[in-house]
């Protein structure tokens, strides 16, 4: 039987099967671990983390708050640099709670979320 670190990892390989950052769509990825919170924007065709936003090193908790403090952060360092789409990746965890915060909480500060397949229709007006 497998615990529950891996099948979080399964769950994000096959996730990561689906969403794949660009230059002009980069991957906003999540990680949460136990005390800290890490978000990447990563554009895989060039293998380059673009920005990044963590919690190391304050002494904030690990809850909704942070979580959507955290999306403000990231969103500000996004549009920072240059990043206004994007593609979320969860990492495997369930889109509820400090996920959902932290996603909604980049939203409002701006970013816009793309689907990973499919070109929408905000993908199709800038091509």
């Amino acid at each position: 039987m497998k615990n529950r670190i891996e099948q979080r990892r399964l769950r994000h390989r096959r996730l990561r099967q689906k969403v794949k950052g660009t230059a002009a769509r980069p991957r906003m990825a999540l990680y949460f671990s136990n005390k800290n919170i890490t978000v990447q924007f990563v554009d895989d065709d060039a293998a380059a983390t673009l920005a990044a936003v963590s919690t190391v090193g304050s002494d904030a908790k690990l809850n909704v708050a942070t979580a959507t403090e955290t999306g403000k952060k990231a969103a500000e360092a996004a549009i920072a640099k240059g990043i206004s789409r994007i593609v979320v990746d969860r990492g495997g965890f369930a889109f509820h709670g400090r996920v959902k915060a932290l996603v909604d909480a980049a939203v409002a500060a701006g970013l816009k979320i793309t689907d990973g397949d499919t070109a929408t229709e905000t993908d199709k007006e800038a091509k």
